[in-house]
């Protein structure tokens, strides 16, 4: 069974190259689609020559927006989403693919090592964990992880993929609740991390918003 891989890009054009080219010897991986979100600077050119199709998309519309126009495209029956900053520890992804392919679980998410980098204060993540347990009943570490591979029925059996930074949140808390089973998966992969400075404040400030409006919505139409 061969693996689609979909991955949302917004001006990577320092790393996505690496990022294509991590996977290019993973035989199971036989589609690499660039979903190019409204970037200004040279990500689209940079993928296409790296190999990816690409779907361009005019105006920036966020990660999860992304992601739905680009699943319009998947020939497989297995999917992949990998974030565009991951570079070459995008090889890691293969440790993902193996669980869905032998059967052992629906949804692999990777779980990434600790980093020796102070960024936020971890409100974002406990946020999003708790939220989780609330909602499922299910302890997760690595809801926040954008790393995944899913079975596409599983895929096609959410409801609704949310934009903004809630996206694996909300995906998190349906997969659940739709009884698949999701494994999280150690894995060597490395990422942009947001320092403990004003950029890094306003963009976990978004994330904690976000995530707070997907868990309002489920915890509001939980049981309707």
């Amino acid at each position: 069974m061969a693996v689609s891989v979909l991955i949302p890009a917004y001006n990577e054009g320092k790393r996505i190259v690496d990022t294509i080219k991590g996977m290019e010897n993973i035989e199971e991986i036989d589609e690499i689609i660039v979903i190019n979100d409204g970037s200004t600077d040279d990500t689209a050119d940079k993928a296409k020559k790296a190999g990816a199709k690409l779907v361009n998309l005019k105006n920036n519309s966020g990660k999860g927006r992304a992601l739905k126009e680009g699943l319009k495209y998947v020939k497989n029956d297995v999917i992949a989403f990998i974030d565009a900053d991951v570079g070459l520890t995008s090889r890691e992804v293969i440790k993902l693919i193996k669980p869905v392919l032998n059967n052992d679980a629906d949804v692999t998410v990777a779980r990434f090592p600790k980093v020796n980098v102070k960024s936020g204060f971890g409100l974002v993540k406990k946020l999003a964990k708790y939220g989780v347990k609330l909602l499922t009943g299910h302890d997760f570490d690595s809801t926040l992880s954008g790393q995944r591979v899913f079975k596409k029925e599983v895929l096609d059996k959410i409801k609704k993929i949310y934009g903004g930074y809630g996206i694996e949140v909300g995906m998190t808390i349906d997969i659940f609740n739709l009884g698949y089973k999701i494994k999280e998966v150690d894995v060597d992969m490395t990422h942009s991390v947001t320092l403990r400075d004003i950029k890094g404040f306003i963009h976990r400030g978004r994330q904690f918003l976000d995530i707070l409006k997907v868990l309002l919505i489920k915890a509001i139409f939980k049981d309707r």
